[in-house]
């Protein structure tokens, strides 16, 4: 097979609908944004017009001051339940998806989702689609300039491989994963137009949020070390948000059956608890010259988009 060639920014335009998905490994992935029941069942978001958080009446509902952003299995939804231990951190359970699916319900709709805080308190959301959303910037810019924007990334290849697994445990008839990569398997061009494969373009999407806001309104959080080192990625989404570090080692144990960190104290909760009960699906075996082509097609975005955050996340 010869070396297809790369594409420019512009073969990578386009409008898409995020495919639902799991890991390139074995082991669970804390990364996914599946719900489980003992968790969301309790965390969806309240219907406009009830009562939140406080039940007392206390407090007061606020357009969120910092959204999670992106990315689709990332690790997003790991970061905002490990976030919720903090007492000065707000969240909406579920994802509102306002600034892509649901804008035309208006600010207030928007509003009445969040829970209730108390001054200091700092109202968050997230919806991992807003990264690759082209319209998101703009309307979360014409909300509040001054937004915080998180965003959970990680090594693209896996991130696909993970996206393409959920599609396949809800739809086990869909084609392979190789004949979706490529848009011509002979040739080796991949199809830069399937999700899965554009949202780890992560440059590219980067450069459209960075016409409304500036780089140091965004934190990029990596979805390895959030593993590998919970409370020290934690530690820096606590300084971008200008709150104590409250979160430190303590919270966290590292769970060997699981194989990743857990919460020793759930948010309104006296019980340990790990993320992850639905995850750990085995993957499907790629072919390793797959794997490579999309190493080797990732690699000049991935360099940008390390030159663009002053960050290398070893993907490479």
């Amino acid at each position: 097979m010869s070396k297809p060639p790369q594409p420019s920014w512009e073969d990578v335009e386009g409008d898409y609908e995020e495919p639902p998905s799991p890991l390139v490994s074995r082991t669970r992935d804390l990364l996914t944004n599946e719900p489980e029941p003992d968790w969301d069942q309790q965390r969806r978001a309240p219907e406009p017009g009830t009562m939140s958080s406080f039940s007392n009446g206390s407090g007061s509902k606020k357009l969120p001051q910092a959204i999670i952003i992106g990315v689709k299995k990332g690790g997003t939804r790991a970061l905002l339940e490990f976030l919720r231990v903090h007492p000065d951190i707000r969240a909406v359970g579920a994802e509102p998806h306002f600034f892509d699916r649901n804008y035309d319900h208006g600010l207030d709709w928007y509003r009445d989702l969040m829970p209730k805080t108390l001054e200091g308190q700092i109202t968050m959301e997230k919806t991992p689609s807003y990264f690759v959303t082209r319209e998101a910037p703009a309307r979360i810019s014409a909300m509040s300039r001054d937004t915080k924007l998180i965003v959970v990334v990680r090594d693209p290849v896996t991130r696909a491989i993970s996206d393409y697994t959920q599609t396949l445990s809800k739809k086990p008839d869909i084609p392979s994963f190789e004949s979706l990569t490529f848009k011509n398997r002979t040739t080796g061009l991949i199809d830069t137009s399937w999700s899965a494969i554009q949202i780890g373009i992560y440059a590219k999407h980067l450069d459209n949020w960075l016409q409304y806001f500036p780089m140091d309104q965004i934190l990029f959080v990596s979805g390895e070390r959030l593993i590998s080192d919970p409370a020290g990625e934690l530690g820096r989404v606590q300084d971008f948000l200008g709150l104590k570090r409250i979160i430190t080692d303590k919270h966290f144990y590292f769970n060997q059956t699981k194989g990743f960190p857990c919460l020793k104290k759930a948010e309104g909760s006296s019980k340990p608890h790990c993320l992850g009960k639905t995850k750990g699906r085995t993957h499907p075996n790629i072919d390793p010259e797959v794997v490579q082509r999309l190493r080797d097609f990732y690699r000049p975005f991935n360099m940008k988009f390390y030159q663009m955050t002053g960050h290398n996340f070893g993907w490479d």
